[in-house]
């Protein structure tokens, strides 16, 4: 391990090493280590080497068996929350098993380990903790950042993932401090369970700033910097201290950047993007995955990219970070930046964004309006309202991630599909209390015309003898292939070529030649998925001069690199 500046590093007391592990630990230590844990399942010869004898039951089980007995406790429990909590539990003990049973049942238990659920054990952190969920760095000691890192006994060679989150703007219930760790956590088993990342050699951060949570500042039990977020100078040099000591210790590891506030997040992304092989989800994301559900759309209504007119109704860190991702294609597709900028309007909680607001986010100002061009439309006390955009606008593309619950009216929809044959639609806002519109409702106010995905599991909808399927909108089926693709080629960072070629592949694996088809491919083929977008994001990393390795054959690459839940052979090494 390489020599480091700070007090000596504290080694892991295991190492990959083959097909299997090499440990100093013995006996009890081995049960407490839950990336060598076995339970049962561990044979006879290994309980004599590694000092299990007596420590364990006599019978020697397979790993199926144990899952099928998890999945079992499992189901017994009351509520999801349980469930989340179960999980976790097994996770500690066991990690191999954790995603055995995690993979066995991918559809049913991704909503359990993430959104919403993990939603629900984020408020409840402080009350149900545990155990640490990876590293918790704290601005009050920004100093201490390179031991913090130490102490996970990892090296170099080591990581390949790190997801990080400061908490300030989680799954749309804000800002729960401390409790970022979960998410960052949660995160990390999607890409596990998704792409197979090996859960090893990942690294879930909390980057404690701080709370404006007043009853998370006000509970005895919070376990998180009991004061106000930090902002400014200090934030800016603690989150420099960060990404400086991380690409130095981990020079291979790709940076993800999660749940952090508006405020914060275009500019960290901005400033580190050249820097750091790094990303933002909540931005660029979904950004991609809405572009590769409207890359689908615009097969189906052969209305090229460049003449879309786009209507998005929340213009936060989401909804701005799809208007990015659809200008660049519209800008692929062969027109001006400028021309394609002026093909959004993007209406807020002040209502549509003209220039002459003065409390405009600096990543929203591209898509203000001239204040000339909106003189003459309604207003009303909160602006110009989304209603009065669509009917002056027409769109053909009408996005929302606003969380603001039934949005998308009766009327506003069927004035939107009046003008247009085919009206793209996508409700994105989450869990189901804040969508803009159920799909059922949109597919049956446009007389089965919309096309629509949204951003919650539907059942399909049956109009006029059509079955629709509704394709949700969700990361899982991007991010996850994105950053194994980029781990396969080892990209230096990641570029928007590269998104694009990520959301090109999802959109791929639907064939929408049939009306009532999904504009997404389901989640419950999220390893398929992932495995096609992470060659594709490989191909293009190549293609772009950004791989550090050699693409012989990246097919078999990305297969080669994708872990498996099985149990390997652990083998005793002297102390």
């Amino acid at each position: 391990m390489a020599s480091r500046k700070s007090a000596p590093v504290r080694e892991r007391a295991f190492r990959r090493s083959g097909d299997g592990y090499v440990t100093t630990a013995r006996g009890d230590a081995i049960l407490q280590t839950p990336f060598l844990n076995k339970g049962t399942a561990f044979p006879l010869a290994e309980r004599v080497a590694l000092g299990l004898e007596g420590l364990l039951p006599a019978a020697v089980s397979s790993l199926e068996s144990q899952a099928d007995r998890e999945y079992r406790h499992l189901c017994e429990q009351p509520t999801d929350l349980h469930k989340n909590r179960y999980l976790q539990s097994l996770s500690d003990r066991n990690a191999v098993l954790y995603h055995r049973v995690l993979a066995d049942h991918l559809t049913e238990l991704l909503p359990i380990v993430y959104d919403p659920t993990v939603g629900l054990a984020i408020k409840g952190y402080s009350h149900q903790y545990r155990r640490q969920l990876g590293l918790h760095l704290s601005i009050d000691a920004p100093e201490r950042i390179e031991q913090a890192v130490d102490n996970l006994g990892l090296g170099p060679d080591d990581v390949d993932l790190i997801v990080a989150s400061d908490a300030e703007q989680i799954l749309g219930i804000g800002d729960w401090g401390a409790g970022g760790s979960a998410i960052a956590a949660g995160k990390l088993s999607v890409y596990t369970a998704a792409a197979g990342i090996d859960p090893a050699r990942v690294i879930p951060v909390s980057l404690d700033v701080g709370t404006d949570n007043e009853w998370l500042l006000n509970d005895p039990a919070y376990l998180g910097n009991r004061h106000s977020r930090a902002r400014g100078d200090r934030y800016d040099h603690f989150i420099d201290a960060y990404v400086t000591t991380m690409t130095r210790l981990f020079p291979h590891a790709v940076l993800h950047w999660e749940d952090f506030g508006p405020s914060n997040a275009r500019r960290i992304l901005e400033r580190y993007r050249d820097r750091a092989c790094s990303f933002n989800d909540d931005m660029q994301g979904t950004g991609a995955i809405v572009l590769a559900t409207v890359l689908n759309a615009v097969r189906v209504t052969d209305t090229p990219m460049r003449e879309q007119r786009v209507v998005i109704f929340g213009a936060g860190t989401a909804g701005i970070g799809i208007a990015d991702q659809l200008r660049e294609a519209m800008v692929r597709d062969g027109v001006d930046r400028d021309v394609a900028t002026r093909r959004f309007w993007c209406v807020d909680k002040q209502g549509l964004l003209t220039d002459d607001m003065r409390d405009l986010r600096d990543f929203q100002v591209p898509y203000a309006r001239p204040t000339a061009e909106v003189a003459n439309w309604r207003r009303d006390p909160a602006g110009i309202g989304l209603e009065e955009v669509v009917a002056q606008v027409r769109p053909t593309i009408l996005v929302g991630t606003s969380t603001a619950p039934g949005a998308f009216t009766e009327r506003i929809v069927r004035v939107m599909a009046a003008h247009v044959a085919r009206p793209v639609i996508l409700p994105l806002s989450n869990p189901t209390e804040r969508i803009e519109a159920m799909p059922d409702q949109l597919v049956r106010w446009t007389d089965g015309r919309a096309l629509v995905a949204s951003g919650i599991p539907v059942p399909a909808v049956t109009y006029d003898g059509v079955l629709h399927t509704i394709g949700e909108a969700n990361n899982a089926l991007l991010y996850p292939g994105l950053g194994l693709g980029v781990i396969v080629a080892r990209a230096r960072r990641i570029s928007d070529g590269i998104f694009e070629a990520a959301a090109t592949a999802v959109a791929g694996m639907v064939d929408v030649g049939d009306r009532g088809t999904p504009l997404l491919p389901p989640v419950q083929n999220l390893r398929a998925t992932s495995a096609a977008v992470a060659v594709a994001v490989a191909r293009r990393a190549e293609e772009e001069g950004l791989a550090q390795v050699a693409l012989t054959d990246p097919v078999q690459q990305v297969q080669d690199a994708m872990w498996q839940p099985t149990y390997r052979p652990v083998r005793a090494a002297a102390p």
